[in-house]
């Protein structure tokens, strides 16, 4: 992740205020640790929007420690919720590395309304080009004529290519279209937009299968990754779009967006417990500069630290 720790800090500071004045509340310097103090630490970090799940392997672990000697008091406590996080968000990376697949790399963006993902699919379209691939917009949102030209304009200002057709076309026939221009033009990466929709509608569910089979037959494995943009203000609700999308269509990665606006941000340990399912990329504000991969280790200690340094 390119952003230090003090950065990430002060882009996530909702979230570690509410985290870190939880935590010192009831972990002042020094505190011993016991029983009653573990229930208390378990009600601060639920109220966190950790979630129960990753709670109970925090606290779980916490127990297990503390009546076997191993810590005593509220630094080590510190230090073992963090090596836990981390432990938990890294346990959720289990997919195939990116570099393993042959060009072009097709991604596929999901999400729902207003989370962001037109504006996200250039940042990530940026970021590509900064780590020196090659990328190519799919236009596949073709309900909104806005959609189209709201894309092209990210294409155009970020530098990388579009394949579109008019509104309300086949958005599995643009993606077609898309993959054989990437191939064609030798191309590193294609992006795949889609039309924002509720989780909850099974006929969009439906669509975005086609575009997956469409895209199957245009180049094999694709699309081979299959990242949901998620809203960081939405917090726990988060965590339905997650599973009824990944049991839709299958997902690989999440993408964060809107993280400076929310101190929900422990919500990214919820998902990891629950559905093993890693965060790729974070966003913070709008401009296209805002956004790097997740670095687990980066994050946790920015959430769970209000200390200065890097």
């Amino acid at each position: 992740m390119g952003f230090s720790i003090k950065s990430l800090r002060e882009k996530l500071s909702k979230t570690t205020n509410k985290i870190s004045a939880g935590i010192r509340s009831i972990l002042p310097k020094g505190k011993k640790i016991d029983d009653a103090l573990l229930d208390e630490l378990e009600e601060v970090l639920i109220s966190a929007d950790i979630g129960p799940e990753a709670t109970m392997r925090i606290i779980d672990q916490a127990r297990n420690q503390y009546h076997g000697g191993k810590i005593t008091d509220s630094e080590q406590l510190e230090e073992l919720i963090k090596t836990t996080s981390v432990e938990i968000l890294k346990g959720a990376d289990s997919h195939p590395n990116l570099e393993t697949i042959t060009k072009p790399e097709v991604i596929m963006i999901v999400g729902v309304n207003g989370a962001g993902k037109t504006t996200t699919i250039a940042k990530l379209a940026r970021y590509y080009r900064s780590n020196g691939k090659t990328v190519l917009l799919a236009a596949g949102d073709t309900f909104r004529a806005a959609a189209i030209e709201q894309l092209g304009i990210w294409a155009d200002r970020v530098g990388v290519d579009i394949v579109k057709h008019g509104q309300d076309s086949d958005p599995a026939a643009v993606v077609f279209d898309a993959i054989n221009a990437a191939r064609s033009r030798g191309k590193d990466v294609v992006i795949i937009d889609t039309a924002g929709r509720l989780h909850t509608k099974s006929n969009l569910m439906e669509e975005l299968k086609k575009i997956r089979r469409v895209a199957a037959k245009a180049h094999s494995g694709a699309p081979h990754q299959t990242y949901l943009i998620i809203d960081g203000t939405t917090g726990q609700n988060g965590l339905k779009q997650i599973k009824l999308f990944d049991q839709a269509i299958g997902l690989t990665g999440l993408i964060l967006t809107k993280m400076d606006g929310t101190a929900k941000g422990g919500v990214v340990l919820a998902a990891a417990t629950q559905f093993k399912i890693p965060v790729r990329y974070i966003g913070f504000g709008e401009t296209a500069d805002d956004f790097d991969s997740f670095d687990p280790q980066s994050f946790v200690a920015a959430i769970f630290d209000s200390k200065s340094d890097d």
